[in-house]
Parts: structure tokens; sequence; C-alpha cells
């Protein structure tokens, strides 16, 4: 741990992570880790203490004892807390515009990977989380269209199931006897995951990758936090395009969110929707986040009237097919999924939150 009392009015030097906290449990376990990751460590009590060192560091962390920030600095990496501590970190993080949660000491492993990799940082996929604005919404049809699209479109894909009370994404696919890993087989996983073994264990439908929760009446097993985010960023370093499906459930929104490049949130075109949707944003990180609109707007509220209410532009409107519903009972979504009017509207999401990922000829 650096600790140069003597020159505190030295900028921080190249290759340097600097930890904002006062608690002395979070500092020895942040030393700890930095020195796993192989990196060099400032230690400060406060924001006004950190203010020289800030801009120079190669990674912010704050302590969930840290409230304000410096005036005009980059938002922090990482806001680390402790076991315990609940939803008020998550509430934290987004007043302070954080990057990424770690809960000490269960992410440990987490943090290290995390460090080690932005000090020679690879190419990393995309990430983009979906979520319903209100119950019923059309997130997981969205989420599976999106997939089967950027496949579609030759890039690697994966589709992460992020509720583990949603019956499980699997059944939307006709997939459950597909062979390959699940939740509950990652649930003993610790430490780095590797990208490659990722991909070969795990089961595909539609030209992409799956990691979906059993599609049973089983309660849920449970995975441990370290885990998800052992797993978020062998995907992120495995697959080109990540569709994570998130429920609207808080657990899951607060687990999977900080680990997602772009938002979407799906909505039908009424006014409650809207006000629910306007809600779930405050709840969300500080990420790029638009709407998916189901269907037109016929007598609910036009595209200008759902954009102000959210304050979120629209990316683009689901068609309303006949026997969707249906569809997903029976397991037959990717059928309809092949349809010209479903493929261009993914694609044109999929253009409005990657650039990179132009849509080919859909016609």
């Amino acid at each position: 741990m650096v600790d140069r009392p003597d020159e505190s009015w030295l900028p921080g030097g190249p290759g340097e992570i600097l930890l904002v906290t006062a608690f002395d449990f979070l500092r020895h376990e942040v030393a700890r880790i930095v020195a796993a990751a192989g990196g060099q460590l400032r230690c400060v009590d406060d924001a006004g203490q950190a203010a020289p060192f800030w801009d120079s560091a190669e990674a912010v962390l704050v302590g969930s004892d840290i409230t304000e920030l410096p005036g005009r600095r980059r938002a922090p990496a990482v806001l680390v807390g402790t076991n315990g501590e609940g939803d008020s970190l998550w509430h934290l993080a987004a007043s302070l515009g954080a990057e990424r949660v770690a809960v000490l000491p269960d992410a440990a492993g987490w943090l290290a990977e995390h460090l080690a990799r932005s000090r020679s940082p690879e190419a990393g996929g995309l990430v983009v989380g979906v979520t319903g604005g209100c119950g019923g919404a059309g997130a997981s049809t969205a989420a599976i269209w999106l997939c089967q699209a950027a496949a579609g479109l030759g890039a690697s894909t994966l589709l992460i199931d992020g509720d583990p009370w949603g019956g499980g994404l699997e059944l939307a696919l006709a997939a459950e006897e597909s062979p390959g890993l699940r939740w509950p087989g990652l649930a003993e996983a610790s430490g780095s995951i590797d990208p490659e073994q990722l991909r070969q264990s795990l089961p595909t439908a539609g030209g992409f990758s799956f990691l979906s929760w059993p599609g049973s009446r089983d309660r849920p097993a449970a995975v441990p936090s370290a885990t998800l985010a052992g797993v978020m960023d062998a995907a992120r370093r495995g697959y080109e395009v990540v569709v994570v499906d998130l429920g609207r459930a808080a657990e899951p929104v607060q687990q999977f969110a900080w680990d997602c490049d772009r938002m979407l949130i799906v909505i039908p075109p009424r006014l409650k929707a809207a006000v629910a949707a306007a809600r779930l944003v405050q709840e969300l990180p500080p990420i790029e986040t638009g709407l998916l609109v189901r269907g037109r707007a016929k007598a609910g509220l036009d595209a200008a009237l759902i954009s102000e209410a959210v304050r979120l532009p629209i990316h683009g409107y689901i068609p309303e097919l006949r026997g969707t519903a249906a569809a997903t009972e029976s397991g037959n979504l990717l059928e309809l999924g092949k349809r010209r009017n479903v493929r261009r509207f993914a694609a044109g999401v999929l253009d409005a939150v990657d650039d990179v990922l132009l849509p080919a000829d859909m016609s």
C-alpha cells in the first residue's frame, strides 16, 4: 500500500489505483486484492484528500462511507462495500455514478480480475440489458428476437436469463432438453471463469448461446453474487453481443444492470406503463438507456408523449404479431423471429445501441 503523507501534494503516479475510504476493513481487503492484481494502491480518507490524485489514477475505487466526490471529476470505477449493506449500495452507486459495485469479501476474486484487466484491457463485447417498464410488457420476447437478429448478422451472441423467478427462458426457446449448463450448474464456480470454456458449456438455440434458469417448478438455487460477476465478465470477453433479460424484480436488476453497457426498457404505449418506466429509470445505473415500444400507439400515447413522459429516446417499435403470446407458451418465438418485420425491428435496435453492428440486408 502506498502511504506517503509528506508527498500528498504530488499527483498520483502512473498505474496507481486510488481507494477513497476511511473504513479499515475495506482498506485491508482492497490492499490485498490490488496486490494480487499486481497493482499499486493509494488510500485516502475522503474526497478532499482524493482530489489531487483522482484524475491521474488508473482506477478510482470509493468505499460505501463516501457520499460526495471531488468537483468535476470522472465517475469512480467501482463502489466497494460489505455484506449486509443491502440495497443501499446500489442506490449510493447510482447517486455517485459508479460504474460497478463490488460487495466484499464475496467479490474479491471478481475485483482482482477487473483491476488486472483494466491494466491490460482486452476487447470486450457489448452487454445490453432488457427489462419491462411494467408487467407483461414483452421484455423476454424482445431479448430473444434481439439475440436471434444479432446471431443472424454474424455476431457471436449470448442470451442470459437474469430472473430466477421468471420460469426459465429455455421454455420460450423450446430448448429445455438442449444439453448444456444452466445457472444451478454454475453455483459452485469461483474466481475467474474462462470465456472459451463458458462458450463450450452453454446450450444453443436460434444460432446463439443461452444461459437459462431451469424451466421447472423447483425453487431456484442460489448463485453467489461473486459467481454472477464472474459469469458476466466471461460473457463479455467471450461474446460480441450479450443480451440480459433482467426481469422486473429489484434484486436481478441490481445484480446485472451494473454490468450492462446499454439498457432497453420495453413498454406498451400507455400512460400507466410510461409512469412505471419513469420510476424504474431511477433505479438503473447511469448508462445509455432507451425505450422499446410494443406496437404502434393507435389509441394510446404517441411516440413524442411516451418519450417525453419517460425522458428517454425510443429505439424501436416491437411488431404486434398475432399469436405472439401463444408462441411464448409453446416455444415458437424463434419462428416468429424469422419474419421480415421482426428482423428489421431487431436490426434497427442493434444499430441504435451499437453502430458497429450495422444491419445486413434484411429484405
